[in-house]
């Protein structure tokens, strides 16, 4: 009856006795009972908790144990409740009865978070090589307080020439002499805004550089381009680049103008020309132009003037007072100006009169 009775709660009771075979195994194995983890009638009263021993006949074979099913128990698994069948289990020999302790899965750790890699330490060599400069970097030029003062005296000189540019223009070079002849053709054939002052003065400076050619390229060559290579300071810069336009205002000035200036600026008279300041010298340029342009201005309104008086003389004689000369004066000037070719010879002239 006991026999069946066990049997019958064996099935409920198999984890509760797993448990306590892997303590009793545990036990023995810490002190050293031997003895008392091999006999199994000591287990049967544990396992049965409380059921009357019994002492096995030699006839009928010892109820097994279900402890000794928890190497394979589903502890492992986690299902407590699935019952191990009593015949599938067989005897733990003495030798192969070992403790085990409960297996137990941990929760799975989240992984760690991604870290920014640390910075790599430079090596010795890496480090000489940053500390050593490399042969470019030696043989560039070094900035000095210098260099940065000459180049923004550059600057404020280069500025100080384009503010100053339309008075050189005026004063220094062939610009007045023609930009006045034009004027004075204009008006000498009677049209007073044709051609209008933008198309006179654009003609003017094209003129201007064809007569100044040679002289502005001997002042690139000589002053402009080695002062801005750094070859030249700004004086011996200013000496050089006033020399050519010197000789180009000596060779176009009348010595009585000079004379006239140099006596109204109450200076010593000079020695040679090479005494004569620019003072001096450049007022005494202009006035020379002057006189030029005039000179031509009365050859070319001579035959203009002679077309005005033919026709006023035709009018008078034909009783016509009340009709304006210029009325049929003007289409008579502009045929004879373009049957003679008159822009031709008069753009001829202008730059054939500088020496």
């Amino acid at each position: 009856m006991l026999r069946m009775l066990a049997k019958d709660r064996g099935v409920c009771w198999t984890w509760p006795r797993v448990l306590l075979a892997a303590g009793t195994l545990a036990a023995a194995a810490l002190f050293g009972s031997a003895g008392f983890a091999q006999s199994p009638s000591t287990e049967v009263p544990a396992l049965s908790e409380g059921a009357p021993a019994t002492t096995p006949t030699s006839t009928e074979t010892p109820m097994e144990p279900p402890a000794v099913q928890a190497p394979v128990a589903p502890a492992v698994v986690g299902t407590p409740n699935a019952p191990e069948p009593a015949s599938s289990a067989s005897p733990p020999s003495p030798s192969s009865a070992t403790p085990t302790a409960p297996v137990t899965t941990a929760p799975t750790a989240p992984p760690p978070a991604a870290t920014p890699p640390a910075p790599r330490a430079k090596t010795p060599a890496a480090a000489n090589n940053a500390s050593t400069p490399s042969p470019q970097a030696a043989n560039a030029p070094l900035s000095t307080p210098a260099t940065e003062t000459s180049q923004a005296l550059r600057v404020v000189l280069g500025l100080t020439v384009l503010a100053v540019l339309p008075a050189m223009l005026v004063c220094l070079t062939s610009f007045l002499r023609i930009i006045v002849v034009l004027s004075m053709l204009r008006h000498a054939i009677g049209m007073n805004e044709t051609p209008p002052n933008t198309v006179l003065i654009g003609l003017a400076l094209f003129l201007t550089l064809f007569t100044m050619s040679p002289v502005l390229q001997k002042v690139n060559q000589d002053a402009f381009e080695p002062f801005m290579a750094g070859k030249l300071s700004m004086e011996d810069g200013y000496k050089k680049g006033v020399a050519p336009l010197r000789e180009f205002m000596v060779r176009q000035t009348r010595e009585a103008d000079l004379a006239l200036m140099v006596e109204l600026s109450k200076a010593p008279m000079p020695r040679s020309m090479d005494d004569i300041g620019n003072v001096q010298l450049i007022p005494a340029f202009m006035l020379s132009e002057l006189r030029s342009a005039f000179q031509i201005g009365f050859v070319i309104f001579l035959p203009f003037l002679l077309i005005d008086l033919i026709v006023s003389s035709v009018l008078m004689a034909l009783g016509m007072m009340m009709m304006p000369p210029t009325t049929i004066a003007l289409p008579l000037k502009v045929l004879m100006f373009i049957l003679v070719d008159g822009w031709s010879l008069v753009l001829k002239s202008l730059v054939g009169s500088f020496h």
